[in-house]
């Protein structure tokens, strides 16, 4: 991944924007009055958190990313924009090395290579006589349906020590790939085996889908361990993937809810039963990068852990993890002897369910889903789980139990934003103590009014996330078509020319900076266009000079190098007439993109009557609908360019 896609999935755009603007929650999108142009009757400002991107639908007529808001805000390039908001995630600024270039296409040439393990391990499953325990197991014991297995893309690992070894060596793949990839396992002699055997295969993909490793569960009782995972490796880091997030992302986001569990099962079959908020930190506790990729999504999470021992120490510590990575506010309060200090408070809601009759969450949503809905919906709130839990089994008259608890309860309560809630809690642990409210508030109060608490909490919000994807959505399928016609136009920057004689000749506008949706793709435009412009250099050496001298822009180049044309099958006005077909498609996206936007501001705002508003965006409609007729025609003729 390259520092402009970390950047943009370590930085939520909405947190971003709400800074400067007044946003309203509309759905899963959001909407305000731009900051751009006067406007105080109809807000036509709307942000798209899936997108990434933001547009203005009044005055201004703009829109992008978060590259594209800053600069705009605070009236600076491409690059100071990219400085500032490295520094917000954390994230060192740094050339892309060779080095750094390499181990990206070493990323991508092993993501490839699990990609082979997941067919081999699915057609073991589906196609030979050693995986129908495996089937049956699914199916019968788990409850797992087959259109569930192919979603999840299920496997079976055979009991041989080397099915796997073979397979990849006959597809041409080294044997010190398959162990860096975590495929096979070498002792101490240099001999090498299989790493999963006679195993259900779950395959492991980060937040984008890309494959990352694999998870293995045992069929027979007796092996041992119960469940592995991939080693760690370039791509598998198990503290910062949640298992599930890449199929759970959406409806996270349009449920404003995230349900944690415990195992692979746990998510597959809650997912099955229509569930589909649900992800798992694969066996480990969960951790501040994981809390930190799920809050771009939702600030409420519900956690539905096992209720064992186990469970309920993992729950805990999750609870304490999610407190550290989420965000807080200060706010100014007296305390009860009339002194002022500040209390930080937690934006988010979290809760804990109770799982009954010693259940798994797979097993409760088989049994009956309605149980699971209404256990998610009946969760409790952090504190009232976390007080049960510290005073189960303890004698609550010993006052040194009492303190101990209130130590570590009490804290909790801060977090509260709502006061009348805040104050209930507090009650409730009074009443469960035996203690005066007023005590407890002596007690606490002035651990936090030390500076170093402060300063904590400054750091975890500070600390950089997890290295995850772009959501796969419309505007990243018009970004990667945008670096092909950039990766064409900085070979043969002359083409625009007879690119924009054949646009206007098809009644369309000529080639320009706005065709490209990203920042980062306008800027590398721009540069082109640039080169096109000046005669003190040839156009190709000016881009690479110019491209050399920005050095993060090699990123922009090399992070998603479409393949190069091959010259031998295609001549070069092949590659003209290719590249112009590639704009007019990528027009087509971004125009259908743009009326869909178009359509929710629309019903967002069907409650608003506001004839001159709605007046200037049925112009803005019918200007999209035209434009995009052109395209149609144009597209539906070969593009014959002389």
């Amino acid at each position: 991944m390259n520092t402009i896609d970390e950047i943009k999935n370590q930085l939520d755009i909405v947190d971003i924007i709400s800074e400067s603007v007044k946003l309203r929650r509309s759905g899963k999108n959001y909407t305000g009055f731009c900051p751009f142009h006067a406007n105080t009757r109809t807000p036509a400002f709307v942000v798209f958190p899936e997108t990434g991107t933001w547009r203005c639908f009044g005055e201004c007529n703009e829109g992008g990313d978060v590259f594209r808001f800053v600069m705009k805000k605070e009236g600076v390039d491409f690059r100071e924009a990219l400085k500032m908001l490295a520094n917000r995630a954390g994230i060192q600024l740094e050339p892309l090395t060779p080095q750094k270039i390499e181990r990206n296409e070493r990323e991508d040439y092993l993501r490839k290579l699990l990609e082979e393990a997941v067919i081999f391990y699915r057609h073991q499953l589906m196609n030979t006589d050693s995986g129908k325990k495996a089937r049956a197991y699914l199916r019968e014991k788990r409850g797992i349906n087959p259109k569930t297995e192919e979603v999840w893309e299920l496997g079976y690992a055979t009991k041989s020590w080397d099915a796997v070894l073979n397979y990849l060596k006959n597809k041409g793949y080294p044997v010190k790939d398959m162990i860096e990839a975590g495929l096979l396992t070498e002792k101490q002699d240099g001999k090498v085996y299989d790493r999963f055997r006679h195993r259900v295969m779950f395959p492991i993909r980060n937040i984008s889908g890309q494959m990352a490793g694999f998870g293995g569960r045992v069929l027979n009782p007796d092996d041992v361990p119960k469940f592995i995972n991939s080693p760690q490796s370039i791509l598998f880091n198990k503290s910062s993937i949640l298992y599930g997030l890449d199929k759970a992302r959406k409806s996270i986001r349009s449920s404003n809810q995230a349900v944690i569990v415990e195992g692979y099962f746990d998510v597959i079959v809650v997912h099955q039963e229509g569930f589909q908020n649900a992800v798992s930190p694969m066996g480990t506790a969960l951790t501040e990068v994981q809390m930190r990729m799920l809050k771009r999504f939702t600030r409420n999470f519900v956690m539905a852990l096992d209720p064992d021992a186990a469970g309920q120490k993992a729950t805990l510590r999750g609870l304490e993890v999610a407190r550290g990575a989420l965000d807080h506010t200060s706010d100014p309060v007296f305390d009860s002897r009339g002194l002022l200090h500040h209390e930080s408070r937690l934006q988010a809601d979290l809760r804990v369910s109770t799982l009954p009759d010693e259940l798994d969450p797979d097993e409760i949503v088989l049994r009956d889903p309605n149980d699971w809905e209404q256990i998610i919906k009946t969760a409790k709130p952090i504190i009232y789980h976390v007080l049960d839990s510290l005073t189960a089994g303890q004698d609550l008259d010993d006052p040194k139990v009492k303190s101990t608890i209130i130590s570590q309860i009490f804290p909790l309560t801060m977090d509260i934003s709502n006061i009348p809630e805040r104050d209930a809690y507090r009650q409730q642990i009074a009443r469960v103590l035996k203690v005066d409210e007023r005590v407890l508030l002596d007690m606490v109060i002035p651990k936090t009014r030390k500076p170093k608490s402060r300063k904590k909490i400054q750091q975890t919000d500070n600390q950089p996330a997890s290295t995850v994807s772009l959501l796969f959505n419309e505007y990243k399928k018009i970004d990667l078509v945008d670096q092909e016609i950039l990766a064409y136009l900085s070979k043969l920057p002359e083409s625009k020319y007879k690119i924009d004689r054949f646009l206007r000749s098809s009644g369309l506008n000529h080639l320009t900076v706005s065709d490209f949706t990203s920042t980062e793709n306008q800027h590398l435009a721009k540069l082109i266009f640039d080169s096109l412009s000046q005669d003190d250099l040839d156009p190709v050496d000016y881009i690479t000079l110019k491209v050399e001298e920005e050095s993060i822009l090699t990123e922009i180049d090399h992070s998603h190098p479409p393949a190069k044309p091959d010259e031998k099958k295609n001549s070069e006005l092949r590659q003209l007439e290719e590249t112009t077909r590639l704009v007019m498609q990528t027009r087509q996206l971004s125009i259908n993109q743009q009326i869909k936007d178009f359509q929710f501001l629309q019903s967002s705002q069907n409650e608003e009557n506001n004839g001159e508003q709605d007046t200037v965006l049925q112009k803005r409609l019918l200007d999209l609908i035209k434009r995009r007729g052109l395209l149609d025609r144009a597209l539906s003729k070969p593009v014959n360019i002389k």
